[in-house]
């Protein structure tokens, strides 16, 4: 990584959480130039319920190590 890279990173690890979400879905969709934008807008709408269920004690959220300890037994 160039320089430049790294202070954008350094910078980037400063942002909350959610700024840090919002930064890698926009990187993450920079890289696919199909412009399926019906696909984009089911998926934001779905994550925004999840969100939304989640913060109203509808959905159990796991911490990330727990997930991740499951997959890597898998």
């Amino acid at each position: 990584m160039t320089a430049e890279g790294r202070a954008i990173l350094e910078k980037a690890l400063g942002l909350d959480s959610i700024q840090r979400a919002e930064l890698i879905e926009a990187l993450f969709r920079s890289f696919d130039q199909t412009g399926d934008r019906r696909t984009e807008i089911l998926w934001a709408s779905e994550a925004e319920n999840r969100v939304d269920a989640c913060d109203a004690g509808k959905l159990r959220a796991d911490p990330a190590d727990v997930v991740l300890g499951r997959i890597s037994k898998r």
